[in-house]
């Protein structure tokens, strides 16, 4: 579903954006307004960024390779981390630059008219792709919040998409007051405004490349999704204790799962495989995205002391 659900809010955000991008430059040639051009490179960054995250979707289904046994999942965060650098240096910075340099030299905007027609036409549009992508996004979110969701979400496309749509969304708002207050006010207000919008998109930029980062680091399975795990192992016939417990997604559908388990020593060899096969079984029926499970059988060691600085909600029993 996320990744069906991702694909859609993509090729909305990419119709929406090479349309509006068209009309923006249009219109700037025709006004003259810096925050026109500043859009412009925006939509056209937003354009370019979707097609980026098409790509890594498709770089991401390859087969795994001798040199990546563990597949390409990850390249959907690489590309998803590119996304947020383009958005900081051609989206944000050239808005800077454009802005400041508009402060220095402010002058008269020409047809108005038209930049405001462009202006709320592109309004409409984001408006309609940042739909798609927040009604594409509520299964996955659930009752989180938005904030929560796009901080904690394992599936780096739709976060960027929100937070693109969104920022999209505001720039053009900022755009329409600038234009208008260039035009009823002061021309300066031109260039307040291209500001404006390039510390939005670099603001933007910089919280994306922070959980993109997170997540190319490689990060854990949700805290529901682990105790489901724990659940599913700690209830297998001959699973006397779970010693520990590791998670880490190798791509937004792929969590790769290593732990220890306490065996009887009763147990014949064959026996401790069957019950092994056993609780992996349990455990993707309870997570399907639990594609990769390595569970060892060691022995508890009461005398072990558990590491203070687990921040996974487990309490480690020990092994040894």
């Amino acid at each position: 579903m996320s990744a069906g659900g991702s694909r859609k809010a993509i090729l909305a955000a990419m119709a929406a954006n090479g349309g509006i991008a068209i009309a923006k430059f249009v219109a700037f040639i025709l006004t003259g307004a810096s925050s026109m051009l500043a859009e412009s490179i925006h939509s056209v960054a937003d354009t370019s960024n979707q097609g980026l995250l098409l790509l890594g979707g498709a770089r991401a289904r390859r087969d795994a390779s001798r040199t990546h046994q563990f597949g390409y999942g990850r390249e959907r965060y690489f590309w998803s981390f590119v996304v947020a650098l383009v958005l900081f240096s051609l989206g944000g910075l050239f808005a800077l630059y454009e802005g400041i340099e508009k402060i220095r030299h402010p002058h008269e905007i020409e047809s108005f008219g038209i930049a405001v027609g462009v202006l709320t036409f592109g309004i409409v549009l984001e408006g309609a792709s940042f739909r798609t992508a927040i009604v594409e996004s509520r299964p996955l979110k659930g009752s989180r919040s938005w904030w929560t969701f796009i901080r904690t979400a394992r599936t780096p496309e739709l976060p960027v998409v929100l937070l693109e749509d969104l920022g999209a969304m505001i720039g053009l708002v900022l755009a329409l007051i600038g234009v208008s207050l260039s035009h009823w006010v002061d021309p300066i207000w031109d260039g307040i405004g291209t500001t404006s919008i390039g510390v939005l998109l670099a603001a933007i930029a910089v919280v994306l490349t922070i959980e993109m980062k997170s997540l190319l680091i490689g990060e854990a399975a949700t805290d529901e999704k682990a105790e489901k795990l724990r659940t599913a192992l700690g209830a297998t016939p001959g699973v006397e204790r779970i010693l520990n417990l590791r998670t880490q997604h190798l791509a937004p559908e792929e969590v790769l799962v290593v732990g220890k388990v306490d065996i009887a020593d009763t147990m014949t060899f064959r026996q401790v495989t069957d019950v092994i096969d056993a609780a992996e079984t349990a455990m993707r029926a309870a997570v399907p995205e639990a594609t990769m499970i390595y569970l060892e059988p060691d022995e508890f060691n009461p005398s072990h002391v558990p590491s203070p600085d687990r921040n996974d909600g487990e309490h480690e029993d020990g092994a040894h």
